[in-house]
Parts: structure tokens; sequence; C-alpha cells
């Protein structure tokens, strides 16, 4: 019995082995043959975004690729390479209230990505993602602008991460 034991032990802790490097428990795959990664300099073509809008989206979406996956960043020919534009950065009324006033003004970001998978070009996109903040209309933007654009990034990775290492 107590051998029994051990093997089964032994069997789950091999196939766990066996199998981290291509299945994680957040739900995406990256295949071993795959070791490095590139993010290139954002184009920014949005006239209302803050001058280093692009810098900051960058070094986001690196991080994020660097803590979530075991690809490696590498400037030299890398295995996969995220290029695009910051396309919009638009701010709008929202929930209008009598008087002709708003209760809150919307923050949308739009980010165009090209993935490229220099293994398989089979797995290269292009799409477009965006994603939204609101805040009160009596806040100043600039006031709450690092927040909002914060929080938009955070959204916007996840589904850029997910539609790279998902294929959703």
């Amino acid at each position: 019995m107590v051998h029994m034991k051990k093997s089964i032990v032994f069997v789950v802790f091999m196939a766990a082995w066996l199998l981290q490097g291509c299945y994680t428990f957040k739900g995406y795959s990256i295949s071993d043959d795959l070791e490095t990664f590139y993010v290139t300099n954002f184009k920014v073509n949005a006239p209302l975004a803050p001058p280093t809008i692009n810098q900051t989206f960058q070094e986001a979406l690196k991080l994020k690729v660097l803590r979530e996956s075991q690809l490696k960043f590498a400037e030299r020919d890398p295995d996969l390479v995220f290029d695009g534009t910051i396309s919009g950065f638009d701010v709008r009324a929202v929930s209008p209230e009598p008087g002709e006033r708003t209760a809150f003004n919307r923050l949308e970001i739009r980010i165009s990505v090209e993935y490229t998978d220099n293994t398989n070009e089979e797995n290269n996109w292009n799409s477009t993602f965006s994603f939204f903040q609101d805040f009160p209309s009596n806040q100043n933007l600039l006031d709450v602008q690092d927040e909002l654009i914060e929080a938009i990034f955070d959204q916007l990775l996840e589904d850029i991460f997910n539609k790279a290492f998902t294929n959703w």
C-alpha cells in the first residue's frame, strides 16, 4: 500500500514537471519553443494624448510579459514582437443630466497592436484594443489622468496578453 502511494505521488510529480512549461493555471499557454520577445517603440497617433504615454505603455507591456510568462526580453532576433500605435485618446461627455450638464466624462484609449511570431507566421495578428474609464465632470482631466490611464492600461494589457497567449 505504501509503495502504491509513492508511485502515485511520483506519477503526479512527473506529470506536473513535464507540463510546467506549456500550461499555466491562469489559462494561457506559451510554447516551449518561444524564448524571447520585444516591444517596439509604439507610435502616438492621438493628438490629445500625453507626450510620454507610449513609453508608459511600452514599459507596462514589457513588464506584464516578463512577470506572467517565462519569456525573456531581447532586442536582437526575438521570437515575438509587439509593435503598434496609440491610435486614440479621447474625452467625451456621458451620462447627461437636466440642464445640459453631464455627470461624467469618459476617457477612452485605443491601441492598435501588430503581433509577430517569428517562429510561426500563422500566429501573427493585427488588432485594435480599447477601454475607457469614467470620471466626474467636475474633475479636471489633468488631476485624474494618471490614475485613469493606469486603470485603462491594466485592462488593455490583459486583453493584449490574452490575445497573444490564449488565441481568443
